[in-house]
């Protein structure tokens, strides 16, 4: 990872118009985002880990467990997904967060222990109350990527994205068969997002995407 602020890797990319400017002048015309970086936005927003993570865990959880998968899986989303945003956005609030995709990679240092705790709480009642295998293991799993996430994260700004998009199919597959790896197609389109809004460099979101796959895969098939 590169140093945050020493380059377009570490902080997004951004224009904003000069006061008073007209959208008909050509400066204004200059900082209008271009086809690709609305489609990039579009991906990145859409695809981000908290969404990624909303809509495996229930998947697993219901065709493996029914009703009671389902339940399990909104209590694991609780605290690796929403509860993290929560805190992400009350960071923004205070202003030591510039974005909801946290730019900076220094800032994620301090957001990325946080998501740790926040699992492992989660997965620690799971293993308490029994849960089933599979929503204990892809929680495992979720926490096992963290791990080297943050360990690269101390130097060099590693893709979240591109892991957790990888991670949540290669656990998805080992659930459900093979056809679910078809997927593992979307995560490229993913790092193209995260390239063109110029918050990553291409060997950060392959990167992330192999820690990702291996880390979460492993555990998974490991832990179930």
């Amino acid at each position: 990872m590169t140093t945050a602020g020493a380059s377009t890797a570490d902080t997004p990319a951004s224009t904003t118009d000069a006061p008073g400017a007209s959208v008909d002048t050509p400066a204004a015309a200059a900082q209008a985002p271009s086809a690709s970086a609305v489609w990039a936005r579009r991906v990145t927003d859409g695809v981000e880990p908290k969404n990624v993570i909303l809509a495996f865990l229930p998947l697993i959880g219901v065709v493996r467990y029914g009703w009671t998968g389902l339940a399990w899986a909104a209590f694991a989303a609780l605290f690796a997904a929403i509860v993290p945003t929560l805190f992400i956005r009350a960071g923004m609030r205070r202003g030591s967060l510039e974005d909801r995709h946290v730019g900076q990679r220094k800032r994620r240092l301090v957001v990325i222990p946080f998501i740790m705790a926040s699992v492992l709480f989660s997965f620690a009642v799971m293993v308490l109350a029994d849960a089933p295998a599979d929503m204990t293991a892809m929680v495992a799993a979720m926490f096992a990527a963290l791990v080297p996430i943050m360990v690269i994260t101390v130097w060099w700004k590693v893709s979240i994205h591109t892991a957790v998009a990888a991670g949540a199919v290669v656990c998805t597959t080992v659930a459900l068969g093979p056809w679910w790896l078809l997927l593992l197609a979307a995560v490229p389109v993913i790092g193209w997002s995260r390239v063109v809004l110029r918050d990553h460099t291409l060997a950060q979101t392959v990167v992330g995407a192999l820690v990702g796959a291996a880390t979460a895969g492993l555990t998974f098939w490991a832990a179930r």
